[in-house]
């Protein structure tokens, strides 16, 4: 895992929501990227997934017309212990 890809990923509100929102989840299942609550075009948008994936935060799977991203939770807790409750915080604090 490259530190410099993880905190440029991490680096935009909109990407630090998507792995906070996914580490928060109850299961760590795929979630449609179309579910995301993002104020972004589609454009932006597959490229924010695309910044999350090529710095190995989360993992990608086309389905059909769609894909769907789930947290890569074991390799994030291994590099970075702590990382996912921090993200979580700050969106719990965000939404107040």
């Amino acid at each position: 895992m490259d530190l410099g890809k993880v905190f440029a990923a991490l680096s935009d509100d909109s990407r630090r929501r998507v792995v906070a929102e996914l580490a928060d989840a109850p299961t760590d299942g795929e979630r449609p990227c179309g579910s995301f609550d993002l104020p972004v075009g589609k454009a932006t948008r597959t490229h924010h997934f695309r910044v999350l994936r090529e710095a190995g935060l989360i993992d990608q799977r086309h389905h059909g017309n769609g894909s769907a991203v789930s947290l890569r939770r074991d390799t994030i807790e291994r590099h970075l212990p702590g990382l996912l409750p921090l993200l979580v915080r700050e969106l719990h604090e965000r939404e107040g």
